[in-house]
């Protein structure tokens, strides 16, 4: 594959192919982020991922289940953290990662 037909392919400046997949990556990264630093710092790394479903359901996936009870007390906060930085979430749920290795 010619490395021009690769950057297009993967350039969401461009409308590629993976365009809309890089966005949504992006977008899921920015919320981490988002909800990360609406925590105590001592809990920013519990988080490993987090997505709004198109229900308006954001769910919120850590690594473990210790973790995922003590951001369960913390749903309001990150529901309210993300709805300030404009994301259309209506609830948050907390799950755990199925990847042990994360």
């Amino acid at each position: 594959m010619p490395s021009e037909k690769l950057t297009d392919l993967l350039n969401p400046c461009t409308g590629g192919d993976l365009a809309e997949l890089i966005g949504r990556a992006r977008q899921m990264g920015a919320l981490v982020d988002i909800l990360c630093k609406s925590l105590p710092e001592s809990d920013r790394a519990a988080i490993v991922a987090a997505n709004v479903r198109e229900d308006g359901e954001m769910i919120v996936i850590c690594a473990s289940s210790a973790w995922a009870s003590r951001l369960r007390y913390e749903n309001d906060r990150l529901l309210k953290a993300a709805r300030d930085a404009g994301v259309k979430a209506s609830s948050c749920r907390v799950r755990v990662s199925q990847n042990p290795g994360r």
